[in-house]
């Protein structure tokens, strides 16, 4: 049985259109504690602006954050997965594309996000379950043992 991104995803996604301003996703972004925002056009979405993206293509070239649209510094298109993807396709997409963040859609939908952290999370807690499962089986063969041996 493999990971699936439906397994390791987040569902609590902000949004913001693309005709929004860069102050906006910054505020969004800052009340929200989150790096990124997917980008939405007629509630479909079409594109990702990240903090990365924000200092690179507004900061750096001192654009206006109150006149300067989401669309025209987002990142697209939109690279995404299904919620059925194996995680290690996902992993493998992100890496040859170079992101960390992954939308999933499903049927033209978005219903989540994965992230490299949100993965790294995820192997951190299976492997802490797998450690707890074993831990229990050597103590299980070592109570028969003691057991065997009186």
């Amino acid at each position: 049985m493999s990971l699936k991104v439906k397994d390791v995803m987040v569902t609590n996604l902000i949004t913001i259109d693309a005709e929004a301003t860069v102050k906006k996703a910054a505020e969004l972004m800052d009340k929200h504690n989150i790096g990124c925002l997917i980008v939405v056009s007629y509630g479909n979405p079409i594109g990702i602006v990240t903090e990365r993206d924000m200092l690179r293509r507004v900061l750096l070239q001192k654009r206006d954050i109150a006149k300067t649209r989401i669309g025209n510094i987002m990142s697209a298109p939109l690279m995404s997965s299904t919620p059925q993807t194996d995680v290690r396709d996902a992993v493998r997409l992100m890496n040859e594309r170079r992101i960390k963040k992954l939308p999933v859609i499903e049927e033209g939908e978005l219903v989540g996000l994965v992230s490299l952290t949100d993965v790294m999370r995820s192997l951190a807690y299976f492997e802490h379950i797998i450690s707890s499962l074993c831990a229990r089986c050597q103590m299980g063969k070592q109570q028969q043992v003691d057991l065997a041996e009186q």
